[in-house]
């Protein structure tokens, strides 16, 4: 086993010395990649619907509604806000002033018509869907107010989100030899400063994400992602966050949303996906490797998380 940290309040430490990066490692499992962005500008009263991709959305100027189906909460969106919807659900964006530029056009109140409504729109790909899960734990929005917002962000972060946001639309406006790719990878940056900026703050909902921000709980999920084959237990855990083993467990569930030993099986079975896709590997060695004790007990736990066995798993990956 990696010998733990000489101060176990720090971060444990990769063979080169450096923290152990456990964001990056997830997020590279996931293989996010940004897709594309577009450019709205409606007429009044429009309503525009987003489905079935992780989508951002950067409010330009004027002010539209967000509605996510199955919610009953509506959302007020403002010039200058961020607004992330990692899992992908379905959505729509209108016009949150209704009838009142009609109305304002009717009376002759020009001053008071509301400012078009202008947004852009960046969209998401999952390179592994088997990993996805890590994105469905996440909460359906996650909106960082701008400037003129309460409960926003620190001005550091809005600003890091503003030049990105120029990078984009400069893109947009200029397009040159390597502007797709350029465009991806701001995109990529501006959903990993969303999440970060969100998961760091008080209010953060309990997932892996947050976890990996608490500076004891990461700990114990740098450890699980480090090797998730050995036989962990909460008290091995629990020192290697320098906690106690009630604290721990409690600490846990609080920060991450379900307890260690649910948390370490979805790693390992993740583990297991990887094996099982990029190796030859028989299956009773994958489940060893993933720290499984007998390979039935591996291929109970594998199709009640997937819905079939590892081999014929293994065989529907490779012939699609």
């Amino acid at each position: 086993m990696t010998a733990p940290p000489e101060n176990l309040a720090d971060r444990p430490a990769t063979p080169d010395g450096q923290p152990h990066d456990l964001l990056s490692e997830l997020l590279r499992s996931v293989r996010l990649s940004g897709e594309r962005i577009v450019a709205y500008t409606p007429p009044p009263s429009f309503s525009i619907g987003f489905a079935d991709r992780g989508s951002l959305h950067i409010v330009e100027a004027g002010e539209v509604l967000l509605e996510i189906d199955g919610y009953p909460h509506a959302e007020h969106l403002h010039r200058g806000d961020f607004v992330l919807l990692p899992r992908g659900d379905s959505h729509s964006i209108s016009d949150a002033g209704g009838g009142a530029h009609a109305l304002a056009l009717a009376d002759g109140a020009a001053d008071d018509v509301p400012e078009p409504a202008r947004w852009l729109c960046g969209t998401f790909t999952i390179g592994d869907p088997q990993a996805s899960h890590l994105l469905g734990s996440l909460p359906a929005v996650i909106i960082l107010r701008g400037s003129g917002g309460s409960g926003g962000p620190d001005l550091e972060a809005l600003e890091g989100l503003e030049v990105a946001r120029r990078m984009i639309v400069l893109e947009m406006q200029s397009p040159s030899q390597g502007s797709a790719v350029m465009v991806s990878r701001i995109l990529d940056l501006i959903f990993i400063q969303i999440m970060r900026t969100w998961a760091s703050g008080a209010d953060a909902e309990p997932t892996w994400l947050a976890g990996a921000f608490d500076p004891q709980i990461g700990l114990a999920l740098s450890a699980i992602h480090r090797e998730p084959g050995h036989d962990w237990t909460v008290d091995e855990l629990a020192r290697a966050s320098n906690l106690s083993r009630s604290a721990f467990a409690a600490r846990f569930v609080a920060r991450v949303g379900k307890p260690p030993a649910t948390y370490l099986a979805h790693v390992r079975l993740d583990a297991a996906t990887t094996l099982l896709r990029d190796t030859f590997l028989p299956v009773a060695h994958v489940a060893e490797n993933v720290g499984y004790a007998s390979e039935a007990a591996f291929s109970r736990a594998f199709k009640n998380r997937y819905g079939t066995p590892p081999a014929r798993w293994r065989r529907d990956v490779r012939f699609r």
